[in-house]
């Protein structure tokens, strides 16, 4: 260590090859593990509402089916001889709805079984909707006490 009195300074050395040889280094890096795409924005088409558009309710069927064993299409009893006829049935009920539908083809055959039916049945009224020529079925069940 130097003590002595008097002696000027000598003003600090600023080397600024060293940086800009670490920041060359850093450029060099990222040019070469950045991608570059083409495209630079995702194309997303997003949902639209119409608030005019009313919705339309299909012509349905319904076919209920109870525990006794008893078939109503669209509330009206009726009777069970075999699938042949429930299927008259199924396109008789639909002529006579088809007023209201405005022009749909195919009603959409709604099953609703009570929960104590037997397999059996809702089959036949499956059965009968594909002899109709009814191709969309869906189907609700009803939950109720045993009599």
């Amino acid at each position: 260590m130097n003590f002595r009195r008097g002696q000027k300074r000598e003003d600090p050395e600023i080397n600024l090859i060293p940086f800009i040889d670490v920041l060359l280094v850093v450029l060099i890096f990222l040019m070469v593990t950045t991608t570059y795409s083409k495209f630079t924005e995702l194309k997303i088409t997003l949902p639209t509402a119409d608030a005019e558009k009313a919705l339309e309710k299909p012509f349905e069927l319904n076919v209920t089916v109870d525990a006794k064993g008893n078939y109503t299409i669209n509330n009206q009893p009726v009777s069970f001889s075999n699938v042949a006829n429930l299927a008259a049935d199924l396109k008789t009920a639909a002529a006579a709805g088809q007023a209201a539908a405005a022009g749909e083809k195919s009603p959409v055959v709604v099953i609703n079984a009570d929960q104590f039916a037997m397999h059996q049945m809702v089959i036949n009224v499956m059965e009968a909707a594909r002899m109709a020529g009814y191709d969309k079925l869906t189907f609700a069940a009803q939950t109720g006490e045993k009599k």
